[in-house]
């Protein structure tokens, strides 16, 4: 699976001839990215919570593919109103061909911009030719990590958000991935786009390798294979 970095949670996720974007919020760092919208195929759209960061695009992308098919909360499926749509809910799960997608609990809020209930926040395992990435979604460390792999098997790679406020810190997540997830790769998210974000990557890369996880935090519109 190839995969390609766009700011906070937006990756674009390339798998056999599908295109998958999470969480559409790359306008907001386009410039430096180099996204742009008209150049892509976007077949699906796929949503954590409704904060206004992680859905800002969504109307925009479905608006220009209107044949993309949404994949979220049944709440974030009624709220878009999209012609297609796969709405599951926590523990259901989406196939695209060979890829199975699992929603999973994240422990965070989810409120649209005017307040209004958004569902729960949800996090995603990515199965695909015998590999589990978990794709955490804006969570804090819980419990339920320690019973993916159980689930699951090994996981083979992991996304989680580090930029601490709002999320887990780099500590906190280098914990969830040694302890709870028994991941030895971590990709970094949710960091650096706001001040109360930013983080210092060489404390980050150290609290990583104290735990001896491998962790990469990608540059904006890089692209990496799991």
């Amino acid at each position: 699976m190839k995969i390609q970095f766009l700011g906070q949670n937006c990756f674009l996720f390339h798998f056999e001839d599908k295109v998958i974007l999470s969480d559409p919020f790359y306008s907001f760092q386009e410039s430096e990215s180099g996204f742009k919208l008209e150049n892509q195929r976007i077949d699906y759209v796929l949503l954590t919570h409704a904060h206004q960061d992680h859905i800002a695009d969504v109307s925009k992308v479905l608006d220009f593919y209107p044949e993309a098919t949404l994949i979220a909360q049944p709440e974030l499926c009624a709220h878009f109103k999209c012609i297609n749509q796969i709405d599951i809910n926590l523990g259901g799960s989406a196939k695209i061909g060979a890829l199975k997608i699992t929603m999973l609990p994240a422990q965070h809020t989810s409120s649209f911009p005017d307040g209004s209930y958004g569902g729960v926040a949800c996090g995603y395992m990515f199965r695909y030719e015998g590999k589990n990435l978990y794709f955490a979604g804006d969570t804090g460390v819980m419990a339920d990590m320690a019973i993916f792999p159980l689930e699951f098997g090994a996981i083979t790679a992991a996304i989680l958000p580090i930029g601490s406020h709002y999320t887990m810190c780099a500590t906190k997540a280098s914990f969830a991935a040694s302890e709870l997830l028994k991941t030895s790769r971590v990709i970094g998210c949710h960091f650096d786009t706001f001040e109360p974000i930013k983080i210092d990557h060489e404390q980050a890369h150290l609290k990583f390798k104290e735990k001896k996880v491998e962790l990469l935090l990608p540059k904006l519109g890089e692209e990496f294979e799991v």
